[in-house]
């Protein structure tokens, strides 16, 4: 056989497929010395080992089978497998709401390539109908691919994009829109478009997935639709984040780009809010708010678009015997902006002190956030606070570090006064500071623990 039939196959496992007359594509049945399986042969990476077979089985997952277990293999069919899914034209249906999905890649929109192993952005946002039917039912759906990146690679010039894009379609007049991102600066990109778009009059809803598209558990299907019933029937016009609540498919959660953050690596339910409660549920049949202070949809076409950032400043993660070299580097870089992610009540060791000292004294603004993510910056309790404060080091409140940082190059990108920058910082926006934390807005479930244990026993079987 050709040796197209098998595909990033090398050494002992493509032996083994000609051994067989198995080929890449081919329906086949296996027996090992583990068992016996049955599904499709994948093609393999390039870069994986010689030892080998990927199988996808009925359930849709991947299993890898080492073929110095195989005993027997034969195949049962062969049709090559199409991954890309082809674009469909949206119906439109009379009286549903218009919404516009912004693509810029991330799993929502990706699928995998067998060639390296690896999700990559692949689906135009117009091929997610052919992907999620369902959403022909919710709204009537325009896409627009913006970027095509994963989420790392998002910043400050595809924000105040972003910023101008959703500008643009509120001045059309759309009933909502939908922004497609990848996973792991979602909460960033959230807080930027928060200060950015001020008193949008419809819902804009960023949405992504944890897991890629062709996966079994994949959530981007139910993200999609969550993201898009908020955006056309939902009467919260802020800027949200929407993905999985529990870990079931129960419904999904609606954060305030100001307050959210992802909290694990891989669970679909990872964005949690910190330090308050999310502003409501969501499943496609309504939204239920958790909040009572939000900002309704109104009927006009008009917000204010604040497109501004400077890029020249870092969050510093404050750790044991930081070296003062670090700050002078950052000034001598000219960085105008500095959010410290400090200790316990927000602390640093005290050689850092002339290095901050230099820094404020040559105008570079100097903000402190808590690394605990939970609670407030209390700069007057210990002497360590009160004297950075000396130093012009400004609490920041309960803001996340990853906010603090957002909204200091929003503020820079409108004014250099260190004056006018503290009182964009310290007004409060969206709940991005909060006067109290309420007594459910800290919440660890510990497993081990008796009680939790208990607790967890009612909702996972």
């Amino acid at each position: 056989m050709s040796e197209d039939y098998f595909q990033g196959y090398k050494g002992n496992a493509l032996q083994t497929l000609k051994k067989y007359n198995v080929r890449v594509w081919g329906q086949a049945s296996i027996e090992t010395t583990r068992g016996n399986f049955a599904g499709t042969v994948l093609p393999r990476s390039e870069n994986d080992d010689e030892n080998h077979l990927v199988l996808k089985i009925p359930t849709g997952y991947n299993v890898g089978i080492n073929v110095h277990t195989v005993r027997s293999m034969k195949e049962t069919g062969y049709k090559k497998a199409n991954y890309k899914i082809p674009e469909q034209e949206f119906p439109y249906t009379k009286g549903l709401p218009r919404v516009k999905l912004i693509g810029t890649g991330g799993t929502i929109a990706s699928r995998l390539d067998y060639r390296t192993g690896a999700v990559i952005p692949a689906f135009s946002p117009g091929e997610l109908y052919g992907a999620v039917p369902e959403l022909a039912s919710i709204c009537n759906l325009t896409t627009e691919k913006v970027f095509a990146v994963f989420s790392e690679n998002m910043g400050p010039a595809q924000y105040r994009q972003l910023a101008v894009a959703i500008g643009e379609e509120i001045g059309n007049g759309i009933d909502g829109i939908v922004i497609g991102h990848g996973t792991d600066t979602l909460h960033h990109t959230g807080a930027a478009l928060t200060y950015m778009i001020q008193d949008p009059p419809v819902p804009i809803v960023l949405v992504g997935s944890q897991r890629s598209s062709d996966r079994p558990s994949s959530d981007a299907a139910l993200n999609l639709m969550h993201a898009c019933y908020t955006a056309g029937h939902g009467d919260i016009a802020e800027v949200m984040v929407c993905m999985f609540g529990p870990t079931s498919d129960d419904y999904g959660m609606l954060h305030r780009g100001t307050r959210v953050r992802k909290m694990h690596s891989s669970y679909r339910s990872t964005f949690r809010t910190l330090g308050d409660v999310p502003l409501a549920t969501v499943t496609t049949k309504g939204v239920v708010p958790i909040k009572k202070d939000y900002n309704l949809r109104r009927k006009n076409s008009k917000a204010r678009i604040l497109p501004y950032f400077e890029e020249k400043v870092t969050i510093l993660y404050y750790y044991p015997n930081m070296r003062p070299d670090i700050v002078d580097a950052l000034v001598d870089l000219g960085y105008k902006g500095i959010v410290i992610a400090g200790t316990g009540l927000g602390h640093v060791n005290k050689p850092l002190y002339p290095a901050l000292k230099r820094a404020v004294d040559k105008g570079v603004v100097v903000y402190m956030t808590v690394q605990t993510l939970w609670g407030y910056v209390q700069m007057f309790v210990y002497e360590t606070g009160r004297e950075m404060m000396s130093l012009g080091v400004i609490p920041a409140g309960n803001m996340l570090p990853e906010v603090a940082y957002v909204k200091l190059g929003w503020a820079l990108g409108q004014t250099s006064d260190p004056e006018e920058v503290k009182k964009i910082m310290l007004t409060p926006i969206k709940d991005d500071i909060t006067p109290r934390e309420p007594y459910n807005g800290y919440l660890v479930y510990q497993g081990g623990v008796p009680e939790v244990e208990d607790f967890i026993k009612k909702f996972r079987k």
